[in-house]
């Protein structure tokens, strides 16, 4: 009990006050169960992000999760999932239902123009960082490069992202070879859960199937709309794809918030209960590391085709080009702000353009 206890103090707080993003996320929990709390070595929590990178889902929550199991088994994977998320749920609920009143407030949507130029910013700052990563070397350049052609052509997110990984996989498995509306629960969950069993990446992955499943294949929201829900998911900690709790609330109220949370996490609670006990055979396998790979690749493509609809709606209005440039010019002078400061920054640049033009 008392280990139930410490677990959920710990993620709980985490979920309160993790801003940044997955890997500034596991930095935290990294210096909390490793270095603080001596729960397992460095040698065992590297083990465990690798293995978060072979399924689908939150890398940082995943982390969390198996955090939780590995001190108190199920109770504990429990434990650690819900209080890491449980923070940015709620948080992004409440902005929700703000943002339903705000949409009443006139020039609310043009103040809402600099946050999303602002996002934009964000996704080319992670897609930078991550290409360097994830894509090394021209096959798996190839393999980035096809999934945003495919995802460009209409294809759909999750053919695209399964058909670059395994023509990803198939290259370098050669190479090696040669050279070694009201919507109801129901529908919301099973949406949210389908993204959720399938989501390899950073969380601004995420955006790409929001376009695709939300707007494009059932017209449940619009481009714009989306846009707003990832610009104000960024303002609460913990986990971004707790943007996915604000979506479901534009959809269905509070039960629907309910829904789209339940059903993108609790697939990550899954893999990891199968996947914790087989770590140490996966870690040594050659074709599973290929077609890691392969998917990382694939996930950065599709983080690229997630710029194209956003660009459409900031990018539609001149004060949101404005806005744009404004948030280069400070990133330029100030390197290491935060995410935090920079959709704040957006937000009164927006407020103050849609009064002024």
């Amino acid at each position: 009990m008392q280990n139930l206890i410490e677990i959920i103090k710990l993620f709980f707080h985490l979920g309160l006050t993790a801003f940044g993003g997955p890997a500034a996320h596991i930095a935290m929990i990294h210096r909390e169960v490793v270095h603080k709390r001596k729960w397992m070595d460095d040698e065992h929590f590297l083990d465990l992000v690798g293995a978060t990178s072979l399924i689908p889902g939150p890398n940082s929550t995943e982390m969390a999760i198996h955090c939780g199991f590995h001190r108190a088994k199920v109770p504990g994977l429990l434990a650690s999932g819900i209080s890491f998320i449980l923070p940015a749920c709620v948080l992004t609920a409440l902005l929700a239902y703000l943002y339903t009143l705000a949409l009443r407030i006139p020039h609310f949507e043009a103040t809402m123009l600099g946050i999303k130029a602002v996002v934009i910013v964000l996704i080319a700052q992670a897609l930078q960082k991550l290409w360097k990563k994830a894509v090394r070397g021209y096959e798996l350049g190839l393999v980035a490069a096809l999934v945003l052609a495919l995802g460009l052509s209409g294809i759909g997110e999750i053919y695209a992202l399964f058909i670059g990984a395994t023509f990803g996989f198939g290259l370098l498995k050669i190479k090696n070879d040669v050279t070694l509306k009201s919507v109801a629960f129901a529908p919301v969950f099973w949406v949210f859960a389908k993204i959720g069993s399938v989501l390899f990446g950073s969380g601004y992955v995420l955006i790409a199937y929001l376009q695709d499943e939300i707007v494009e294949k059932r017209a449940w929201l619009t481009s714009a709309q989306i846009a707003d829900a990832v610009a104000i998911g960024q303002l609460t900690p913990g986990p971004v794809l707790s943007t996915s709790t604000f979506v479901g609330y534009l959809l269905n109220g509070g039960w629907g918030a309910v829904a789209a949370s339940i059903g993108i996490f609790f697939p990550s609670f899954l893999f990891v209960f199968f996947l914790n006990p087989l770590i140490p055979k996966m870690r040594r396998s050659k074709n599973l590391s290929l077609l890691l790979d392969s998917l990382n690749a694939g996930a950065v493509g599709l983080m690229a085709y997630a710029l194209f609809p956003l660009g459409k709606v900031a990018f539609g209005d001149p004060r949101g080009i404005l806005v744009f440039v404004l948030t280069l010019l400070l990133l330029w002078k100030i390197p290491k702000i935060s995410s935090f400061k920079l959709i704040g920054f957006g937000f009164i640049s927006g407020l103050i353009l849609a009064r002024v033009l």
